[in-house]
């Protein structure tokens, strides 16, 4: 008698794709912060030539 389809290879692979978000935004999330930190800097030190 054949076996019904495993339900946990379902399972793995909503968590992989979970896992594959979690990284996209901690990647988007430290781009910017050091986008702004380096925004930041530049405005306190009063870094002439910088901005356009």
């Amino acid at each position: 008698m054949p076996k019904a389809a495993r339900i946990p290879s379902s399972i793995t692979v909503s968590s992989a794709s979970e896992n594959s978000d979690t990284s996209q935004f901690v990647t988007v999330a430290l781009f910017s912060g050091i986008g702004l930190l380096i925004s930041l800097l530049v405005v306190i030190l009063g870094i002439q030539g910088v901005w356009l």
